[in-house]
């Protein structure tokens, strides 16, 4: 029997790498002459980055910038397939790099990205990979143009900083000094939301809360966004604010648009690269799973595009998650079958904790029923 295993990452408990190698352990002690391939997924948040390097034998190179607070941080990027840079928003403005007590997204810069990308430029990469996801930010890319040699001005011309409270004083954007390179640079993002920047579905209202905002700071930096839009259409010429995609990691997305960026749905993206639909192919079947699924795993994460290769082949498909709120059946008509690691009620701490033996556990429990129909 040929087996794809294409998880996502088990958020806080196991990498994807790690749980597609904890879901071939268990197959393997009860399917001893099965073959499976490995095949780690993710949709652009965090993880994508080790995904790639790991899959595709990549090399890591580190460097220091700006983190999302502003303080100097030592963080990494990757090179694959030799010409290719691979950034991962997380690693360097994520919300997880912030601790609970400095959460707030006033305060919050994406410099660091730019920073990042200029780094990647001057190293001779013509093509870059972003992986947007997770961010602790909502400055709109504001604080990546600036690494890149934008300035921002005040009403009385006075050069501004790179926070996302500066954007409250913007007047104008001195273009003069973008770096010229970037116009010989394909960027690729690897997206896995589709919302505005601005308005009751943009980066302040939908993210804002969970990154310490405030009602009130979220209904202000909205407004700034906008503002900032304008102030960029000026000149530009184009509307960026409402591509999808573009309120992505606290609207950077709109601002990767604006220097060039392509935006694609994430999984699609990584899928494409580790040759997904190649192994799908050549199996019987298909194993996905991520940390929870429910209806936001519907929306572009990466079980449902392994999913829908797998119908598209004619595959069964297995998903096997570690929570799973599935009331309405809306996972049940995407998957051949749905579970969820957890064999008793547990403390979400305990759970993810001993992610790693529920989730071997249960894919040998499901291996022991196929093994009687084989």
């Amino acid at each position: 029997m040929k087996i794809t295993i294409a998880p996502d990452s088990y958020k806080g408990s196991l990498s994807a790498n790690d749980a597609a190698k904890t879901i071939e352990r268990a197959i393997k002690s009860t399917l001893t002459d099965a073959q499976t391939f490995l095949k780690p997924m993710a949709d652009g948040g965090e993880g994508t980055l080790d995904t790639l390097i790991k899959t595709l034998n990549g090399q890591k190179v580190f460097l220091k910038c700006k983190g999302p607070l502003g303080e100097e941080i030592e963080t990494y990027y990757g090179i694959i397939e030799e010409d290719t840079a691979v950034i991962e928003i997380a690693n360097i403005c994520g919300l997880t790099l912030v601790p609970f007590d400095k959460r707030n997204p006033e305060k919050t810069t994406t410099y660091g990205i730019g920073e990042t990308i200029e780094h990647a430029v001057n190293n001779g990469f013509k093509k870059i990979i972003i992986g947007l996801g997770g961010s602790a930010t909502n400055d709109g890319g504001y604080g990546m143009l600036r690494a890149l040699g934008v300035k921002g001005l005040d009403i009385n011309n006075q050069s501004l900083s790179f926070f996302a409270k500066d954007l409250y004083a913007l007047n104008q954007l001195d273009w003069r000094y973008l770096n010229p390179d970037l116009k010989d640079v394909t960027i690729t993002v690897a997206n896995d939301v589709s919302n505005p920047l601005c308005g009751q579905n943009g980066a302040s209202f939908i993210y804002g809360e969970q990154k310490g905002g405030t009602i009130k700071q979220i209904e202000k930096l909205d407004q700034a966004l906008l503002n900032f839009a304008r102030i960029v259409e000026h000149f530009t010429h184009t509307a960026y604010d409402h591509n999808e995609g573009a309120g992505a990691a606290g609207g950077l997305g709109f601002a990767l648009r604006v220097i060039g960026a392509t935006l694609t749905p994430g999984a699609k993206l990584i899928g494409k690269r580790i040759k997904l639909d190649s192994s799908i192919i050549s199996s019987d079947l298909v194993i996905t799973g991520e940390g929870k699924s429910d209806k936001q795993t519907l929306h572009g994460k990466a079980p449902i595009y392994v999913s829908q290769l797998a119908k598209e082949y004619k595959k069964p498909i297995i998903l096997i998650s570690g929570s799973v709120e599935n009331n309405h059946k809306e996972l049940t008509k995407n998957f051949t079958s749905v579970f969820s690691i957890l064999n008793a009620p547990l403390p979400i701490e305990e759970a993810m904790f001993h992610a790693e033996e529920l989730l071997y556990n249960q894919v040998v429990q499901i291996m022991q029923l196929i093994k009687l129909n084989i």
